[in-house]
């Protein structure tokens, strides 16, 4: 999930404290009375609270989202609801049913996919990245793994690509990256750090993967995961958007905060907005109910099959580069320890769109959202997901 650890644990509190029924069961609290910590860990393992949930979701549209599509399953119970709109100019209900952009969700994918050719002998996880693609990687970065670029301990920086305000972002929506360019990009500049001792989150090692895929299969990284993952659970409504900046289907638009031509701050639509420069970190299209089946699928061991799956649920033993807290991600998840117990997925987001895929290690609680955030790119977690995370999971713990 998003590495923000400490802001997250900040706002979780901040939500726990001064926003009562959000986060909390409806028995944790009286109607309208404030929540305090003291309520919030006594709820940390709660039975699932339908009403609880509803009430994270009530209210939609507002600032902080405009559509929220939720599935919550596993042993413990289930529940599924959806709140919003489908778009702002005819305020129809929010279709529950819609595709969505899935952001870092992808890197999921991309691991299961790679682990699946290590399984098969045909990638090793310890051998570096340049022997698959030695006219790619430098010298500079010979030591690289493909387990380091999966685990973002691979030290390479993020491709330097252009604007520094979502405005000029927005003006090159439509402007078309090769992996390969990115590739170029982020390793003509000096390491962040000696491969193996820090972690970094990033989407460069999970482009350097899916070209790993390419080389190794002569095939396309999109057919792989079609092949490999989306056709054999059914998946039908999950693809890759390639070239076009537009969500194939049916789908709710997404909208962000930004400068609109009059000079004015407010609401644009940013539903057609191109991303290749996501690729195998960050493209996917895909649907609550489809993530939901590959979520269950992936934990119960019918993805990643055999020891290899226990890479998805290893953290490297180093700090994060910038904060120093230990290790959150693994080979394709990250971990965060909510209501007591360790909590395993990946968020995603892209400009209109954050989403999630969560679950307990053996999926006695699993979460799936698609909340239509209206800053969906920004540096704290969207107030509708924390509080659907929260609500589900219980508070962060230690």
């Amino acid at each position: 999930m998003k590495h923000t650890t400490r802001t997250l644990l900040a706002a979780a509190l901040v939500l726990g404290v001064a926003a009562g029924p959000l986060a909390l069961p409806a028995a944790a609290s009286s109607p309208g009375a404030p929540a305090t910590a003291a309520t919030a860990t006594a709820t940390a393992q709660a039975p699932l609270s339908p009403e609880a949930l509803e009430q994270v979701i009530a209210g939609l549209p507002s600032k902080d989202a405009t559509a929220a599509l939720v599935r919550v399953g596993g042993t413990e119970g289930a529940w599924q609801g959806s709140a919003g709109v489908h778009d702002l100019r005819t305020n129809r209900p929010a279709d529950p049913g819609a595709r969505f952009r899935a952001g870092s969700v992808t890197k999921v994918f991309t691991a299961a996919v790679v682990l699946q050719l290590a399984a098969e002998g045909r990638i090793d996880l310890d051998r570096p990245a340049r022997a698959y693609l030695p006219e790619l990687i430098p010298a500079a970065y010979g030591e690289v793994t493909v387990r380091q670029l999966l685990n973002h301990t691979h030290g390479i920086p993020a491709a330097d690509l252009p604007g520094d305000t979502v405005e000029e972002w927005y003006a090159r929506r439509f402007v078309q990256y090769d992996p390969r360019e990115l590739v170029r990009m982020a390793t003509s500049q000096p390491r962040e750090f000696a491969p193996g001792t820090k972690q970094h989150y990033l989407n460069i090692g999970y482009t350097i993967a899916g070209l790993i895929v390419e080389r190794v299969t002569g095939d396309s990284y999109e057919h792989q995961v079609a092949v490999r993952v989306l056709r054999p659970l059914g998946l039908r409504d999950t693809s890759f958007p390639g070239a076009s900046p537009r969500i194939d289907g049916p789908h709710n638009h997404g909208y962000q905060v930004m400068t609109l031509d009059d000079g004015t701050t407010g609401l644009r639509d940013v539903s057609v907005w191109g991303a290749t420069d996501g690729w195998a970190a960050g493209d996917l299209i895909s649907t609550t109910a489809d993530l939901e089946r590959f979520t269950r699928a992936l934990f119960a061991g019918r993805v990643v099959r055999g020891p290899l799956l226990e890479e998805m649920f290893t953290l490297p033993k180093v700090e994060d580069l910038t904060t120093g807290d230990p290790a959150a991600y693994s080979v394709g998840l990250s971990m965060k320890k909510l209501g007591g117990r360790e909590v395993w997925g990946k968020t995603g987001g892209r400009w209109g769109y954050n989403a999630a895929i969560a679950s307990t290690r053996h999926g006695e609680r699993t979460l799936v959202y698609s909340v239509n955030s209206t800053d969906a790119k920004g540096k704290d977690m969207n107030r509708v997901a924390l509080g659907l995370m929260v609500t589900t999971f219980g508070m962060p713990s230690k």
